[in-house]
């Protein structure tokens, strides 16, 4: 049986992993020009992932330097957030 706080905090981070390939792949899109910004609703969710994830970006690419106009900030929070679910599952189970 799973602790509960343990429970919710790996589905926040799982959900914060997904919300972070989203933004990702919505980025890309729009670069490819795949995705017209000037749609409401393609405008309201681009703003809701860019408010959830350009925070954490920022802090990231202030201590990372940039790799010729390639950001690899987003790279870096999933590593992150993979190490803290490690962190949370092997937690769960050195206290069992």
């Amino acid at each position: 049986m799973m602790n509960p706080i343990a429970w919710l905090l790996l589905s926040l981070v799982n959900l914060y992993w997904v919300i972070v390939v989203a933004a990702v792949i919505l980025s890309w899109l729009i670069a490819f020009r795949v995705i017209n910004v000037s749609h409401p609703f393609v405008r309201s969710v681009v703003s809701f992932l860019m408010a959830i994830t350009e925070p954490v970006f920022r802090q990231v690419r202030k201590v990372v330097p940039s790799f010729g106009g390639i950001d690899i900030s987003p790279v870096i929070v999933l590593i992150a957030l993979s190490f803290v679910a490690y962190v949370i599952q092997y937690s769960r189970y050195s206290y069992i």
